[in-house]
């Protein structure tokens, strides 16, 4: 799809690969709508990306909490208008120190649940029925290897995500033949705050980059021919 003059949302927005995929977004002069639960780290993000000539805009949201749904969709259309580009990268790892599924208790697999996958859902509800409208537009998930293999004590974050993966093909199945199209994204492991949380040992050195990922996940939605809800997996760029 063409990025440059396209409206993007981006949820988890304000660090990460939400910060850099809304960067690189804004770069390729997309109209970006930034989505995060706090004002005070996305401000400072808009305000970069302005100052660089790019356009963007701040919607605090949580994408757990239903009534937040409609609020960020409505806001979203009144910044940017119909948004053509819906990028899901929100996630949450539930609790820290992960643990096995034994010592999980319910509610935080609820949780997880409502962050990566119900969240996603309500959210693509919301704004894939206009896409379907209008013919047009792409909805990304970012994805997890841990959504196809089973990792000791990544449990709920595994169930969450592997269930995150088949809800988009499930969503091209049914929205493709409008001309809205889904694509899952393995973006491998990343220097992120997450991948500290989550691997706290983990040598630095050896993962990606945000910045980099971000500008190859822009390019894949800019340029490759997709089928029905594709899961692509990025390996480290040489």
């Amino acid at each position: 799809m063409r990025i440059d003059g396209s409206a993007a949302l981006v949820t988890g927005a304000s660090r990460g690969l939400g910060a850099a995929l809304s960067r690189e977004l804004a770069r390729r002069g997309g109209r970006v709508v930034l989505v995060g639960r706090s004002i005070d780290t996305l401000e400072p993000l808009v305000q970069e990306i302005c100052a660089s000539g790019g356009e963007a805009h701040a919607v605090v949201g949580n994408v757990a909490d239903k009534s937040a749904t409609h609020v960020i969709a409505g806001a979203a259309a009144a910044l940017v208008g119909a948004v053509h580009l819906l990028v899901h990268n929100a996630s949450t790892l539930g609790h820290v120190p992960l643990r096995p599924l034994l010592d999980t208790d319910c509610e935080e697999l609820s949780r997880v649940l409502d962050v990566n996958l119900v969240g996603p859902f309500r959210l693509s509800k919301a704004i894939a029925g206009s896409m379907a409208l209008r013919g047009r537009g792409m909805v990304v998930h970012i994805t997890s290897d841990a959504a196809v293999e089973a990792y000791p004590e990544w449990g709920a974050y595994s169930v969450s995500k592997a269930a995150f993966d088949h809800l988009a093909r499930i969503w091209a199945a049914e929205l493709a033949p409008a001309g809205v199209r889904f694509l899952s994204v393995d973006p491998g492991e990343m220097d992120t705050q997450m991948h500290a949380d989550a691997i706290p040992g983990a040598d630095r050195a050896t993962l990606g980059r945000p910045a980099d990922v971000a500008r190859r996940v822009v390019s894949l939605i800019a340029g490759v021919p997709l089928g029905r809800g594709e899961r692509v997996v990025l390996g480290r760029a040489s």
